[in-house]
């Protein structure tokens, strides 16, 4: 599904606005199709700078994005409207009540027979992207705030976890004080997002490892790490073996306004023999093998992918790129010496580009890490060894902080 930035005359939207508008409670379908698409869910996760609201529907749909301004010469708008046509409100969908910063509600209804509509209320913001990710289709809308958000106030609003996000929790007891020759600099919270989990085994090896269980273990690991050596600290996407959808992942390390955002994974390939430690950074994919592992690690397909890198260079506009793939370059250096040291023949894949739904959106430095091929039968084998786990956090961890160590020395 292509980008759908359609800006139209503001007379125009105001003559379509005088139509019937969704109310609160009046989310109901009428004279549905038996071909129509179901919009089943609206969710939305939010700091005060930043909202991610997530509209999904039962089948791939066609959108139109509009946007309605109080004054011709207004640059930013006051209401953002999606228009679904072929669509109807599915039952027990309902109105969303944000109040953040930048959005004050989320408002759903039948506008047409066949066409759904969700109206977006603007508080003040400074930027809106609109995309679409795949299976299950959602349609994201990021809205970014005017106001720079101060880390100890959301720290306090984070202590309780989220409703929507029960897996990103803030640590109680107070953070260690790092080693005495370190210093963490501006870097002061990293979000840790172990792959997959619940219903998503992601890859499973021919052993019956399963890809979720290992990343997780790794996880853990990490974030124990990080707070104890480094005295950064970490919030999870999931702690647990529950599935979080990858939009989710995201929205939780904008939500909570990290520093560094680091995916664990576990590689897969047809060819059994391919082994080796690979670390990614989000751009259009350089290779088709990139290419598969996106459309694997993003549950879709080739043809979702080309699709998702058709709209990639608008929905990078706020990426820190060269931070990314520099953050990149220290994890996969350090991984795979950590690794190499104490398995000789472990193959350096390097630092590669994908588009990966994981690391969309992300306002921060971002990386997926790929440990090991679960695919590969002695690879598989370390991934069952608690040793091997550890070793992986250790070179994660070791990479972080020379990243940190390079980017304050530069500054």
């Amino acid at each position: 599904m292509a980008l759908a930035m359609v800006a139209m005359p503001s007379s125009l939207v105001a003559a379509k606005e005088q139509a019937p508008k969704p109310k609160a409670g009046t989310a109901t379908a009428s004279a549905p199709s038996a071909a129509s698409a179901v919009v089943t869910e609206m969710r939305h996760w939010s700091n005060p700078d930043y909202t991610r609201v997530a509209i999904t529907a039962d089948r791939e749909v066609h959108y139109e994005t509009h946007q309605i301004k109080q004054h011709p010469d207004d640059a930013l708008p006051s209401r953002i409207y999606l228009d679904i046509p072929g669509a109807r409100v599915g039952p027990g969908l309902h109105d969303l009540k944000i109040a953040d910063e930048q959005l004050k509600t989320a408002r759903v209804g039948q506008y047409k027979p066949d066409v759904v509509r969700v109206v977006l209320d603007v508080d003040r913001i400074k930027e809106y992207k609109v995309f679409s990710l795949s299976d299950p289709f959602r349609i994201i809308v990021d809205v970014k705030g005017n106001r720079p958000l101060e880390f100890k106030n959301l720290t306090e609003q984070i202590h309780a976890a989220p409703v929507n996000t029960p897996e990103a929790k803030v640590p109680e007891k107070p953070l260690p004080k790092p080693p005495a020759s370190f210093k963490p600099g501006k870097i002061r919270r990293i979000v840790v997002d172990p792959g997959h989990g619940g219903h998503d085994p992601g890859a499973v090896g021919a052993g019956g490892t399963q890809e979720k269980d290992v990343v997780l273990s790794i996880g853990r690991k990490l974030a124990e790490k990080i707070r104890d050596e480094l005295g950064i600290d970490v919030v999870m996407t999931r702690s647990t073996d529950v599935f979080i959808p990858l939009e989710e992942r995201t929205a939780i390390a904008n939500k909570v306004n990290a520093d560094l955002f680091v995916s664990v994974h576990a590689n897969a390939s047809l060819n059994r023999n391919a082994s080796g430690i690979e670390t990614y950074y989000l751009n259009l994919a350089k290779t088709e093998k990139a290419a598969q592992l996106a459309a694997r690690e993003n549950g879709t397909s080739l043809e979702k992918v080309s699709l998702l890198q058709a709209i990639l260079f608008d929905l990078m506009a706020n990426y820190k790129l060269n931070d990314s793939a520099h953050l990149a370059d220290e994890v996969q250096k350090a991984l795979y010496k950590k690794i190499n040291g104490h398995y000789s023949g472990t193959r350096n894949l390097g630092v590669k580009q994908g588009p990966f739904y994981v690391l969309v959106g992300a306002t921060m430095p971002s990386i997926l890490v790929e440990t090991a091929f679960i695919s590969n039968e002695d690879e598989e084998a370390r991934l069952k060894d608690p040793a091997f786990l550890d070793r992986s956090a250790d070179g994660i961890v070791d990479g972080i902080k020379a990243y940190i160590g390079a980017i304050g020395s530069s500054r």
